[in-house]
């Protein structure tokens, strides 16, 4: 079985953490999401993926020059220009040459769901197109995806309203998908998944979709990226991981409250870190607070500074004695 893993994202929510490195190649607790994502798709017999890229693509080629990674053989897919979700994926298979049924996964969505029983779905349907769904208490933010007994697609909504939401089982970015779709999606220009292809099975009464209330997050805020990693260090998802990278040096008077300090890291007598994560070589002075917040590669804080809910980007530094909230250096538009 083979995927297409959607990484060609600008990663715009993610500023600045994503002005240097596609969103996928930012570091899990210590390792970069994409690696995350292969390993699931490993579990469940996927050892072909092609990586459907757009933005920063050379971040994928060097990181893996062999072309394999987590056990899955990798084709690279580098779109000549941003194609929108259907656009990327029909690029990308095209491009290595699937023919077969194949799995389709976003790759900023970290997830424990059962792709194998969605494969199983699919068959037992006789499906051109299964959707994963995933129930979540405010659907307005996603795709909305209504079903009847049999697990057929009644409709596609997209980012509905919370009081119109016909359910609260959204998409969960990971599909099952017979090589007809491609036939389904025009290469000549933009063309979204949810907006088109899938309207346009559900006219034709081919697409299925199956819940899973297995673990589920989409990673593409810093509140969420922080989430996905606390999930991992408190046991929320699986076994705890170890938050802090054993060459990373840490005063014993520093209080470390749920959160990841990156490899070469350096934490100061008095600090506090709450809620938040340092990637690699990030330093932080004495006496200071971090509450919600990512450092970026080589940032660093000054002195009894305390940043609240806060981005700083790599090699960015903040100065001493501040009390900041809701900042982002620099800015996203930067």
């Amino acid at each position: 079985m083979r995927a297409v893993v959607l990484v060609g994202g600008f990663g715009t929510r993610l500023r600045p953490l994503t002005l240097e490195r596609p969103k996928q190649m930012l570091p899990i607790v210590g390792r970069p999401m994409i690696e995350h994502v292969l390993a699931h798709l490993a579990r469940h017999g996927i050892d072909s993926a092609v990586l459907s890229m757009g933005y920063r693509p050379d971040a994928f080629t060097e990181r893996y020059p062999d072309g394999h990674c987590e056990g899955v053989e990798l084709h690279f897919a580098v779109e000549p220009e941003p194609l929108d979700t259907a656009g990327a994926v029909r690029f990308a298979a095209r491009d290595a040459g699937i023919d077969e049924r194949f799995v389709v996964i976003n790759a900023d969505v970290l997830t424990d769901i059962d792709v194998s029983a969605l494969i199983d779905f699919h068959a037992d349907r006789g499906a051109e197109g299964t959707i994963a769904l995933h129930k979540v208490e405010d659907p307005s933010a996603f795709g909305v995806v209504p079903t009847d007994g049999q697990g057929r697609v009644e409709a596609f909504v997209e980012k509905p309203p919370i009081e119109e939401a016909p359910t609260d089982l959204i998409n969960a970015g990971i599909y099952v998908l017979e090589p007809s779709v491609l036939d389904r999606i025009a290469d000549d220009r933009r063309v979204s998944i949810e907006r088109e292809t899938f309207p346009g099975m559900v006219d034709d009464g081919t697409l299925y979709a199956r819940a899973d209330d297995a673990y589920w997050i989409d990673t593409g805020t810093p509140a969420l990226y922080i989430r996905a990693q606390t999930d991992l260090i408190d046991g929320t998802r699986g076994q705890r991981l170890d938050p802090i990278d054993p060459t990373a040096t840490i005063d014993p008077a520093v209080e470390v409250d749920r959160s990841v300090v990156g490899a070469g890291c350096t934490v100061g007598a008095g600090a506090v870190l709450r809620d938040s994560v340092l990637l690699d070589g990030a330093t932080v002075a004495e006496g200071v607070v971090l509450d919600g917040t990512v450092l970026g590669e080589g940032a660093s804080v000054g002195r009894a500074t305390s940043l609240t809910d806060s981005v700083i980007g790599d090699r960015e530094s903040v100065g001493p004695d501040l009390r900041l909230d809701g900042i982002r250096q620099p800015p996203p538009e930067a």
